[in-house]
């Protein structure tokens, strides 16, 4: 069985590349509920139930919405980070990792790249198993971040006035 990783993509393959543009060009608030969108349809489904992560993204929802202070969010968010640890198994650790990381996008926009890397990967295990080659992952990922660019361009506000100022480090 080949050794699974945490995250699947390069920040230098031409989806990620495409989804970074897209990103660049929207506003915190825009990042923070597609990001939630895709990570309850996408990856919150591949877990358990699990308190934590449905108050995390509860709590987004409402500071979305205007009823939660940036602040309120922190315990919400550990406590979702905190579970996404404690979570075991390949499919279900890089989905759970995925839907905190998403949740903490409101918080911290550039997770609103590392979130895709951890969907591509539970997107990928739990579609092609757990012993699939390292291309087949590598493809699926590349497909993952196609849809998620797509997603993102669907909720799109042309000429943003506002977009979000992210510095890539990777």
């Amino acid at each position: 069985m080949p050794k699974l990783r945490k995250m699947l993509g390069s920040a230098d393959s031409e989806e990620v590349t495409a989804l970074m543009r897209a990103m660049e060009t929207q506003s915190l608030t825009t990042l923070a509920g597609w990001a939630l969108r895709c990570a309850e349809e996408r990856y919150l489904p591949l877990l358990p139930p699990e308190e934590r992560f449905t108050d995390a993204v509860s709590a987004v929802h409402r500071h979305l919405s205007g009823e939660l202070p940036k602040s309120g969010l922190r315990p919400f968010l550990a406590q979702a980070r905190k579970a996404a640890q404690e979570t075991e198994g390949a499919v279900e650790q890089a989905a759970a990792r995925a839907v905190a990381t998403a949740c903490a996008v409101a918080q911290t926009p550039t997770n609103a790249l590392g979130f895709t890397f951890y969907g591509a990967a539970a997107a990928a295990y739990h579609e092609l198993g757990l012993s699939a080659g390292q291309d087949c992952y590598d493809a699926r990922a590349a497909e993952e971040f196609t849809a998620l660019r797509r997603l993102l361009e669907a909720v799109s506000v042309e000429a943003e006035p506002h977009p979000v100022h992210l510095q890539w480090n990777c």
